[in-house]
């Protein structure tokens, strides 16, 4: 196979010379607009997964690299005077200059044909005299080929919020350094980090209203990089800044970073009649935030991926080829797509360093570690376990538990006079198996068990305050006397049997009411027995259910007194909480979304007016509710759908709430519109209550894909929110919080005295699972370290000879 790469960067020379690796018959050309020894970049960080990756991929290329790797483990976090350490993270750089000669000369060695300085200006008409087969079209972020067929790629391009600038400098830092300085305009950061033995790269990075407010906009180069040494000079310790971006001049240097999105990494050619497949690579076809890792990175996985798919797929034939290159894609989107929500996150929290610079730097350093939910408490505390020791104890310290070391999980919360034991809340879960609203042995059994299973606070199923408010004829209710009795049993049960305190969830269906239990077919109309709906607008769920009838003012007056009607109840029942169901597309979420409230009266249009009757009906709750007890609310954070509720208008939404008198928001997200494409993944929703929290200045409660003891940690520790909700978990183990304790190791927790056997076998289970995964890492570390000290003794025994 004849093959043409476009751009000699690391994507483009690493495919040619491991798909002449693969096979040496293959004819392999690069062409590469620059010299071979220019670059625009300084160093380059590979993970240990990329570089496992390298030595597996072609070991010969994978040992100069690491020959000419400088290693560190540390992260350094500057803050408000305070230097916070953490060890452990193993980073690998290496100056991009070197890495790009080394694949150079890897390249040669194998006998692939290299041209630099060589604009290619018409693909086609190279690839007609090259007679290619396939063409790659790895030549960076700004590609002229992507341009070119950019109908077949399909490219989106959005903008990142911050300015940024890549410096060098000789301050040979001895750690992955985050600086964060404070001016009259606002923050800046600089990433820093050493690449060889005396040269650092320095990037400085703000927002970009700082960045104009600061007048860098309109500063000469040599002007802005004496600003940068006089604002970071404290960490440069004397050494200058450098810039070897000849090519730009004034303010041009100060980058915004492209999102770059292609629907298709793949095309085909017209090569004289011939058709010839033509496929992107690295930052040609994606990029992703340098905060979570290189574009380097990225790139040599690439072309790693696409050998892969090759050598599984073959390339004898046109079907062998297209077999490959849709394997290739379709892989390695998976890949991105993981990465991409990581550094979405990752460069959330760098565009908005103002949202945490209240934080101490203890718990400012945390967050900023675990920005990308990538990385969680455990293996924190795997990679150094005196930081995460150093930090539980900070942690418990301002919860008032002196100076043991304390899962954050397991620290207690307060709000009003409720103190909970731990942050593990029982999700409200819609169980189907009420008769006409009334609770029973079913709900007694599963609110209790889950009560008993270590949760601190257990919610009921959103709980309909009319009987044409409930979602299906199976809902749990609070619209007639019966049900004050049914729910005081089952309140009374975990007060005298638990330490769990027990939450009322109330909602009204809205136009998503009249449906099936959920084993039958959520959401879809009942076959027969259908009560009419309302909503704010005459707009059906679905186009199987039914259009209910827009509200009226008499019908808001009648709603707005069942709330208060079941509030009173609740009162009585014993409730220790009490939270307000307005998200999810149900008739007060319906009034917030501008999908389904499309009023044109006071109770329509601008947010503040679709506000208008969710903040009556909460204020009238909260008048009679216990001013010394807690009162929640639920939103619906984002409607994923074009013209929906957005994060911006969460962070409103939950301001209007907080005025009024809410104590924590609990932040879901969709299920508001059948159009909603969530982006799914693990704490998938935690970055909503993260910006709501330190926003608003409001507790707040992550909901969502959160699962493991590790998420809870993780979460609360850095504060992203107050308290955690856990569904899925909950159905599947009621002890879901005592086993996760267990698994941890903690065994200061609290379990039923009738339990107290089983506490001691579970106990004792998991610390010896734990001390044999403990021995087996043990053994390979040891043996990483012991190929380590080898491959050093060989180079320097090359490097002598």
């Amino acid at each position: 196979m004849r093959i043409l790469c476009v751009g000699g960067g690391p994507a483009g020379l690493y495919f040619a010379l491991l798909m002449k690796k693969l096979d040496p018959g293959h004819e392999v050309v690069v062409y590469e607009r620059n010299r071979p020894d220019d670059t625009f970049g300084w160093g380059v960080v590979l993970s240990d997964s990329t570089l496992d990756s390298l030595k597996a991929a072609d070991r010969e290329s994978y040992d100069a690299i690491q020959r000419n790797f400088y290693h560190w483990d540390d992260i350094e976090v500057h803050f408000k005077g305070r230097v916070i350490r953490s060890g452990g993270h193993g980073f690998a750089g290496i100056a991009r200059k070197r890495l790009l000669l080394i694949l150079q000369e890897r390249a040669r060695e194998l006998g692939v044909h290299l041209a630099f300085q060589y604009e290619v200006e018409d693909v086609v008409t190279l690839a007609e005299e090259w007679n290619a087969d396939l063409v790659v079209a790895a030549d960076g972020v700004n590609s002229r080929i992507r341009s070119q067929y950019a109908h077949a790629f399909q490219p989106e391009i959005e903008w990142g919020k911050c300015r940024y600038v890549w410096l060098g400098t000789h301050k040979p830092f001895k750690a992955f350094t985050f600086a964060f300085e404070q001016t009259q305009w606002g923050w800046f950061t600089a990433h820093a980090y050493p690449f060889d033995h005396q040269t650092s790269t320095f990037i400085v990075e703000t927002p970009e209203e700082v960045w104009k407010a600061a007048g860098m906009d309109r500063m000469e180069k040599e002007e802005s990089i004496a600003f940068c040494e006089r604002l970071f000079a404290r960490h440069l310790d004397g050494h200058a800044l450098m810039s070897n971006a000849a090519h730009l001049r004034g303010s041009a240097q100060w980058l915004r970073f492209p999102w770059l999105h292609c629907k298709s990494w793949v095309h085909r050619l017209d090569v004289k009649g011939r058709p010839v497949p033509l496929v992107l690579m690295g930052d040609a076809a994606h990029t992703v935030h340098f905060s979570v890792g290189s574009g380097t990175k990225l790139a040599m996985e690439d072309a790693i991926g696409l050998v892969k798919a090759f050598a599984k797929y073959g390339d004898q034939d046109e079907r062998a080829v297209v077999a490959a290159l849709k394997a290739y894609e379709a892989d390695r989107k998976v890949e991105l797509l993981r990465l991409r929500n990581a550094a979405r996150n990752s460069a959330d929290w760098f565009e908005n360093v103002k949202r945490y610079a209240y934080l101490e730097p203890e718990q400012f350093a945390y967050t900023l570690l675990t920005r990308s939910q990538r990385l969680f408490h455990e293996e924190l505390r795997q990679r150094d376990s005196n930081y995460i020791k150093r930090f539980e104890i900070w942690f418990a310290r301002q919860c008032g538990l002196g100076d043991q070391p304390v899962p954050p999980m397991f620290t207690p919360f307060q709000l009003r006079s409720i103190r909970l034991k731990n942050r593990v809340v029982v999700s409200p879960m819609a169980m189907y198996s009420a008769i006409d609203g009334t609770p029973n042995d079913f709900h007694l059994v599963h609110l209790g068990a889950r009560a008993l299973g270590g949760a601190a606070l257990v919610f009921t199923e959103m709980t309909a305050v009319s009987r044409e408010g409930r979602i299906s004829p199976g809902c749990a209710g609070m619209y007639k006397r019966d049900h004050v009795d049914a729910w005081k049993r089952i309140v009374e049960f975990v007060h005298q049997h638990t330490d769990a305190k027990i939450a009322l969830q109330l909602g009204h269906s809205g136009p998503k009411g009249s449906t099936r239990v959920g084993w039958e077919g959520y959401h879809k109309p009942l076959p027969d027995g259908n009560w009419p709906v309302i909503a704010p607008s005459p707009i059906p769920w679905s186009p199987e259910n039914q259009v209910p009838r827009a509200m009226t003012r008499e019908d808001m007056d009648r709603v707005k007194a069942d709330f208060v009607r079941a509030t009173q109840w609740a009162i009585e029942c014993g409730f220790d909480w009490l939270e307000l169901h307005c998200g999810h597309g149900y008739l007060l979420s319906a009034f917030i979304s501008p999908l389904t409230n499309r009023r044109t009266d006071e109770y329509g249009g601008s947010l503040e007016n679709r506000m208008r009757f969710p903040l009556e009906v909460f204020r009238a709750m909260r008048e009679v509710w216990p001013a010394h007890l807690p009162m929640s609310v639920r939103i619906s954070a984002h409607d994923w759908a074009p013209g929906g509720i957005t994060p911006d208008d969460a962070v409103e939404i939950a301001r209007l709430f907080k005025e009024a008198g809410a104590d924590l928001i609990d932040v879901s997200s969709g299920q508001t519109t059948l159009m909603a494409r969530p982006v799914y993944g693990r704490l998938y929703q935690t970055p909503f209550a993260d910006r709501i929290r330190h926003e608003v200045g409001i507790a707040t409660m992550a909901v969502g894909s959160i699962y493991e003891a590790d998420h809870v940690n993780s979460i609360i520790a850095s504060g992203r929110a107050d308290l955690c909700a856990i569904a899925r978990p909950h159905l599947a183990n009621p002890h879901w919080t005592l086993l996760e304790a267990a698994k941890l190791g903690y065994t200061k927790v609290g379990w039923p005295k009738q339990y107290l056997d089983g506490k001691e076998q579970l106990e004792r289970l998991m610390a010896r699972a734990q001390a044999a995964q403990e021995g087996e890492r043990a053994i390979i570390e040891e043996l990483e370290r012991i190929m380590a000290r080898a491959a050093q003794d060989r180079a320097e025994v090359e490097a002598s000879s």
